[in-house]
């Protein structure tokens, strides 16, 4: 899954690049990003967890994997809708469980991603494999309306712009990775 995630940050491009992890929670998806980072590339993690975020920081010092490249890497411990927005990012990558959100709240955070897209950016993000239908058969009433409220949203932002699909089956639970043109 965190390499599925971290694909288009290993895809060649014109110059330097900045990047954004949404989420990066225990660093998984961190550690596959900035591999594939290059000489020039900048990345941003915006963590709002006080336990992630010091885990993250220490991981900058000790990790062999961010380590060598913590002068390029940014902890920001702050909420997605509290990021300034005068920077604009060429790859968004998100780990947040959009499923677990409200309708409102998915609406607002697929709106400042879209903000703080540059021309030409790819958003990766992930979803497990049936969740929305099998909570569905589960939920009562309420739940329903506003699991299908989060998919009208996934499914108009994924049918205007959606590149890539991939299928991660060997996660535990099975999960889809999405790839989005946001700008």
């Amino acid at each position: 899954l965190s390499r599925a995630l971290a694909r288009f940050v290993a895809e060649p491009s014109d110059g330097p690049r900045r990047i954004l992890e949404v989420g990066p929670g225990t660093g998984a998806v961190t550690r596959q990003i900035a591999p594939a980072m290059r000489g020039s590339d900048k990345l941003d993690l915006v963590e709002l967890n006080d336990g992630f975020v010091r885990s993250l920081r220490e991981q900058l010092e000790t990790c062999p994997v961010l380590a060598p490249k913590a002068d390029r890497i940014r902890v920001l411990h702050c909420r997605l809708e509290d990021l300034p927005r005068d920077t604009r990012y060429d790859v968004i990558v998100s780990g947040l469980p959009l499923n677990n959100f409200s309708v409102t709240e998915v609406d607002a955070i697929l709106r400042i991603l879209k903000d703080l897209a540059q021309e030409g950016a790819v958003l990766s993000f992930f979803e497990y494999i049936g969740i929305r239908k099998l909570k569905a058969l589960v939920t009562g009433a309420e739940e329903r309306v506003r699991l299908r409220g989060i998919g009208e949203l996934l499914h108009q932002l994924l049918g205007e712009r959606e590149i890539r699909r991939e299928a991660v089956w060997r996660n535990v639970p099975p999960a889809w990775v999405h790839h989005v043109k946001l700008a």
